[in-house]
């Protein structure tokens, strides 16, 4: 008699083929996640595993207006790489322990506090490379402690200046374009700039992960 309820048990319970599991939200089909540093503490980068997730509100406009807000190129500069978020993600593992390599998030305003920031990045807002908005000791200041570029006489010198990978609010962002656009002004090296055009609207849309901003 108990054999036979057993069989009658399995008979009526659910089959769950392998279609029907649940399926890891990964970056890559190899890789759940990366390690990077944040502020000097290690941060895991990761896509948000809820599959009915929604981007945020504030990244969900489609028509803003124009000016300021106009579509970016893909191709900013000649010779400035245009990055996605694998790319980008790629710089942030180097990072780690490639100090030759920063990821700025040049935002100003409320926008890192209210949106967060990319892991591994650090705020540097675009006016504060800005020559009509900020003084020349600041920028200067930015581009040898920060950057690592040398001042010979009254040139920069960039051959030991970091690569550095810029990126705002999205595609209809200047922010970081206006900040490339001015250290190539300054003689910065076109192959030590990076942009991540996608910026917040496309990290945000894939669900990786932000950090605080500090």
């Amino acid at each position: 008699m108990r054999i036979k309820l057993a069989v009658i048990c399995c008979l009526h319970a659910p089959f769950l083929w392998a279609s029907d599991l649940p399926k890891p939200v990964n970056i890559t089909q190899d890789q759940s996640s990366i390690e990077v540093l944040h502020h000097g503490k290690s941060f895991a980068i990761e896509r948000n595993p809820d599959t009915d997730n929604m981007i945020d509100p504030d990244f969900s406009l489609t028509s803003r207006p124009c000016p300021p807000y106009c579509i970016q190129p893909m191709q900013l500069a000649p010779g400035v790489e245009t990055l996605g978020e694998l790319e980008v993600m790629g710089y942030l593992k180097r990072a780690v322990t490639d100090h030759s390599i920063l990821v700025i998030d040049s935002r100003d305003g409320d926008w890192p506090q209210r949106s967060g920031v990319i892991p591994g990045a650090i705020l540097i807002p675009w006016n504060e490379l800005h020559p009509a908005r900020s003084e020349p000791e600041k920028i200067a200041e930015i581009l040898a402690l920060r950057f690592g570029a040398a001042r010979v006489g009254g040139l920069w010198n960039f051959e030991n200046a970091r690569t550095l990978v810029f990126y705002c609010n999205g595609p209809w962002c200047g922010q970081s374009p206006t900040n490339i656009k001015q250290l190539l002004a300054y003689g910065y090296p076109a192959h030590k700039l990076k942009w991540y055009r996608g910026g917040m609207q496309a990290w945000k849309a894939l669900g990786l992960s932000t950090a605080p901003a500090k």
